[in-house]
């Protein structure tokens, strides 16, 4: 994708531009005297292209149709000789009030924000409403949920891709590559928007990449086949892949389903961190990476442009000098610019946020299910709801390949990876979120957590038939030879299928049986939400019994079921984004 080379209604910075017109009580651009002018948000003069001249396969001529008539630019105003004379040629209405106008233009703006991910020397997000004509679209081609949903939890893969596009970037490495996922972020924004988790995944990470489906310029649809065993950066750019595969291989990979994908190329790191004037970083100690052209003093820096390029990239500086060793570099990177944009002084300055607009969308590729003002003006104020406390950034656990004597790729720590991959799948935070409860949700809560108070039952009296209710085959016999043979329950029997699938496991039980309850939720970790008051059932030999169905939580014989109560494994190198952190 090629940043410089979009469509541009003039080569001016528009901020600080935007005068109100009495005539109309709008807002609107005056970019120059002779220049068209557009209303907020974003009606585009004569010297914009449209939108649809930049979709795959449309024909260059799009981009050629006559330029639509210039608006006469209002006459400056003239002073009022009188408050009984209206001067000539003018309504003799009074004047909208500046405040109440202003402040709805500021919060309009502001709300519109979406958090902005860079990563790994490329990418930039960045979600303002009123630049349609500088986003271009991709089709996911099947592999997303069909868009996000604002009362659903959220998952936006952000990619950011090493090809070499735009003036200035020749110098960066493979200038004549197709490009790869350099970086890539699964973003999971919790159902209730009070945390989220941004998971780096390793470009060095051995993956299979599945058959891809992939929308051709032509409107065709070809399969590209899958790749075993290979890094997690082919799925991208390498043989005609599209982001739509790498959604396909992040949730080959995590289980999770992206709702929608970004990309984005070098130039954003440059132009969003000029845009907000610039993101502070620390460093523990002197760097000069050649290969990267950071040159920068141990100590706080704030940098901006082919700097910020620079630091997301360097690498062979930092840590073991290896690509882990960078995600962490990009994640300090991140939490700081994250704290910029919320800022008031970012927030409550209309002339930034037009720069933003300018500097983000120019660099951004989403799918098709996302190449629509309003959506973005949407998923920004879903966003925007974030505290930078309770936004995780957290690395896939890996380790070293076995198979390689030179170190060059990385596998999955298998167990430490499933565990963040289920909290992310089951929108469990990796911070504690402290939320204001109304004394209703106080007594739920309250309710919930007695069913684990009283009395417990020794295993030996505790009587349960195990049904598998999404969990992996044969996990039902799996688990009763576990409670059989080594949790003591000895009075249990595997019942098969249930009759549908459930996300999480339950126990359900007689009133009468709750002290049989709360010795099986001990040894099998379950929290009071997953224990179901409710009735037995009686089993082949006519007595009553308990029902333990195994959701899709289900993790393995022995393993601890609740997830509501688990922790980001040590192995999952995590920080967030209200702190500050100098790279070592």
């Amino acid at each position: 994708m090629d940043a410089q080379g979009r469509g541009r209604v003039e080569d001016i910075d528009p901020a600080d531009q935007w005068v109100l017109n009495p005539e109309t009580g709008e807002y609107e651009l005056r970019l120059a005297p002779s220049a068209p002018q557009s209303r907020v948000p974003g009606q585009r003069g004569a010297g914009g292209t449209g939108r649809a001249s930049r979709r795959r396969g449309a024909p260059a001529s799009a981009s050629t149709s006559a330029p639509a008539p210039e608006r006469e630019v209002p006459p400056p105003r003239r002073r009022r000789t009188s408050p009984e004379e209206p001067p000539p040629g003018r309504r003799g209405r009074r004047r909208p009030a500046k405040k109440s106008k202003g402040k709805k233009i500021l919060l309009w703006t502001g709300g519109t924000m979406a958090l902005v991910v860079l990563a790994a020397g490329t990418a930039g997000y960045l979600y303002l409403q009123h630049l349609n004509d500088n986003i271009e679209s991709l089709p996911d081609d099947g592999a997303g949920t069909g868009g996000f949903q604002k009362d659903q939890a959220i998952n936006i893969l952000l990619i950011g891709t090493d090809k070499r596009t735009g003036s200035g970037n020749e110098g960066y490495g493979d200038n004549g590559s197709a490009g790869h996922a350099d970086t890539t972020i699964l973003l999971h924004v919790s159902k209730d928007r009070s945390n989220a988790t941004a998971l780096s995944i390793p470009r060095d990470l051995i993956v299979d990449i599945p058959d891809c489906p992939t929308t051709q310029e032509d409107g065709s649809t070809k399969v590209i086949p899958g790749s075993t065993g290979v890094r997690f950066n082919q799925s991208l750019g390498q043989s005609g892949r599209t982001p739509s595969c790498t959604m396909r291989t992040v949730t080959e990979l995590t289980g999770v389903r992206p709702d929608n994908f970004m990309v984005a190329d070098f130039n954003a790191v440059k132009t969003l961190t000029s845009a907000v004037g610039g993101v502070e970083v620390c460093l523990a100690k002197d760097i000069n990476d050649p290969d990267s052209h950071l040159n920068l003093p141990a100590g706080k820096h704030t940098i901006e442009g082919e700097d910020a390029l620079a630091f997301v990239r360097t690498r062979h500086s930092v840590g073991f000098g290896g690509d882990l060793s960078r995600i962490e570099i990009q994640q300090q990177f991140l939490s700081s610019l994250m704290r910029k944009l919320k800022s008031n002084d970012t927030l409550t300055s209309p002339s930034k946020m037009v720069k933003l607009a300018e500097a983000g969308t120019k660099a951004l590729t989403v799918d098709s299910t996302l190449d629509d003002i309003g959506k973005l003006k949407d998923l920004g104020l879903e966003l925007g709801k974030l505290n930078t406390k309770n936004l995780s950034f957290v690395t896939v656990p890996v380790r070293d390949n076995p198979a390689e004597k030179v170190k060059a790729t990385v596998v999955l720590q298998e167990e430490p990876a499933r565990q963040v991959f289920d909290m992310i799948k089951e929108d469990v935070s990796f911070t504690e979120v402290k939320k204001k409860e109304s004394e209703e949700e106080k007594k739920e809560k309250a309710a919930v957590a007695a069913r684990l108070e009283g009395e417990k039952s020794d295993p030996s009296e505790v009587r349960v038939r195990v049904l598998n209710g999404g969990a992996p085959d044969g996990s039902a016999q799996r688990e009763l030879l576990y409670l059989q043979n080594e949790a003591g329950v000895t009075k249990s029997e595997n019942a098969g299928d249930a009759d549908a699938e459930v996300a999480r496991t339950t126990l359900e039980y007689a009133p009468d049986q709750a002290d049989q309850a709360r010795a099986l939720a001990e040894i099998l970790g379950l929290s009071g939400a997953a224990m179901k008051p409710g009735e037995s059932v009686t089993n082949a030999q006519g007595l009553p019994t308990m029902t333990l169905t195994l959701g899709k939580d289900f993790k393995g014989p022995g393993v601890k079921l609740d997830a509501a109560s688990a922790e980001a494994p040590e192995e999952a190198r995590k920080s967030t984004a209200d702190k500050v952190e100098c790279a070592k």
